[in-house]
């Protein structure tokens, strides 16, 4: 364990569309990958949430 937070590689926070791909190593394109698909299932989780409260919101005022 290193005594400075300094020595230790950091993982990129956040990933940039478009951005150049070409300096990062392959452990790197992983964790975008990684961080990525994370997204994506938590965007989709969202919609599906949506979804469901407009569906129940719908039925409440269908006569």
């Amino acid at each position: 364990m290193s005594i400075f937070d300094d020595d230790q590689p950091k993982q990129p926070s956040a990933h940039e569309i478009g951005s150049d791909l070409s300096l990062l190593s392959v452990d790197e394109l992983k964790y975008r990958i990684t961080m990525l698909q994370a997204e994506i299932a938590r965007l989709e989780d969202e919609i599906a949430a949506k979804a469901s409260g407009r569906k129940a919101a719908e039925n409440l005022f269908r006569f």
